[in-house]
């Protein structure tokens, strides 16, 4: 390693306001599409004859190749910018969703929903965008800017849950899918707005290789238990996003109840996830994460001991939306904050992965169990199980800076 350099900021018309309305409609564009895959496990296993698994798998498969590609696709941005990487991971996007719409077989589903959409989805992945946005302003305002990038991703959900229901309800789920296919086209125009060089405001960098990061964070015990934790959270989410609309009608509920479910999700995530990273601003990023994952695991519980009526589960909705990604702005933060930013898309994408790998087992197991008992308890209680783990795993996490940041950039 060698001196220290002050990067600049993004240069010319790419000011900071216009890279941060760019990020936020990537990240509600790129996670609105991906967050309604759930809504069609029901039109699409009835109209195929296949069983939960099947479709449970392809989701897995998204997720596992999602957290494989984004620490590639985050090295690639730190190292060229995030332009070339997003507009790629759009095109793929497009296509995998296109061919899960005509897809006639397991493996057809598995190859167009599981691995080209989850490679799409990591090529497009709004911890890039986060990256993007963090890197444009001082650290004085960084946690704020990646609990709005955050919120907008929500704000997609809340967008993309009621109009994919209503797609399938008018046009059928075929056509549904195909119209969101195009949809993630919006993200090409969008990523010329990103800044095409590795700058930070505010901060000065060490000269650093990505291997000499990776080597700095593998040795620091903080950056290994946020891996951990992270695990614990893709498993909640993916497992929620994907089945809980079928778990809903399973009690006998309308088909409008997990929709609206999972929109409940995104609209009480907009506010968890700013607040978020608003207290994340002023006080421990570790003890905001330890707090939200045990309350998850209190949410759960009472979810599976109260009465299941349909206030019962728009209640849920509610308190796990504003528990639901409130966890990427302290986690983001903190990766930010021990390391710097300058390869943070990198080194979040190596946290990431450990979400995804969560985000495999809780899709997969969720429709193995189910096909294998007729019920979801067992996941449930895994959740609530896993909750309390990993809101005693970030407690021990060292947040202070490492000594080379210690020297900032005038302002």
């Amino acid at each position: 390693m060698t001196g220290q350099t002050s990067l600049p900021a993004a240069p010319g018309w790419r000011t900071p306001l216009l890279v941060i309305f760019a990020g936020c409609l990537i990240a509600m564009v790129g996670f609105g599409v991906r967050s309604v895959f759930g809504l069609f496990l029901e039109p699409m296993t009835v109209a195929k004859g296949w069983d939960r698994e099947t479709f449970a798998l392809a989701m897995a498969i998204q997720n596992l190749l999602w957290g494989i590609g984004v620490p590639v696709a985050g090295a690639l941005a730190d190292r060229y910018g995030p332009a070339r990487v997003m507009i790629l991971g759009a095109l793929v996007y497009a296509a995998g969703v296109w061919g899960m719409a005509g897809a006639d077989s397991d493996l057809a589903l598995h190859v167009f929903g599981g691995v080209l959409t989850g490679l799409g989805v990591a090529f497009t992945a709004f911890s890039i965008a986060l990256a993007s946005m963090a890197k444009v302003v001082g650290p004085e305002r960084r946690s704020l800017a990646l609990g709005l990038g955050t919120a907008a991703g929500s704000f997609g959900q809340v967008v993309f849950s009621p109009l994919g229901q209503a797609m399938i309800a008018q046009f059928g789920w075929q056509p549904a899918l195909l119209i969101l296919a195009a949809s993630a086209l919006i993200i090409v125009p969008l990523a010329f707005v990103l800044p095409r060089d590795p700058g930070v405001t505010g901060e000065t960098v060490a000269e650093q290789s990505i291997g000499q990061a990776l080597r700095e964070a593998g040795g620091h015990s903080g950056y290994v238990l946020l891996t951990l934790g992270f695990f614990v959270c893709g498993f909640h989410v993916a497992f929620i996003t994907v089945h809980f609309p079928a778990y809903a009608k399973d009690l006998g509920l309308g088909a409008e109840v997990g929709a609206y479910s999972i929109a409940i999700v995104g609209l009480f995530n907009i506010f968890g996830s700013f607040l978020a990273g608003a207290a994340g601003q002023r006080w421990s990023k570790k003890c905001g994460l330890s707090a939200i994952y045990f309350a998850r695991a209190i949410a759960i519980t009472a979810l599976l001991l109260a009465p299941k009526t349909e206030l019962t589960l728009y209640a849920f909705s509610a308190v796990m939306g504003i528990l639901w990604l409130s966890t990427v702005p302290l986690t983001t933060g903190i990766v930010a904050q021990v390391f710097g930013v300058r390869y943070m898309a990198t080194l979040f994408g190596i946290v990431f992965l450990s979400h995804q790998v969560g985000s495999f087992l809780g899709v997969w197991l969720g429709g193995r169990l189910y096909d294998a008992t007729g019920s979801y308890d067992s996941m449930w209680w895994a959740g609530v199980a896993l909750g309390l783990l990993a809101a005693a795993v970030h407690l021990p996490i060292n947040e202070k800076p490492l000594a080379r940041l210690s020297a900032r950039v005038p302002a």
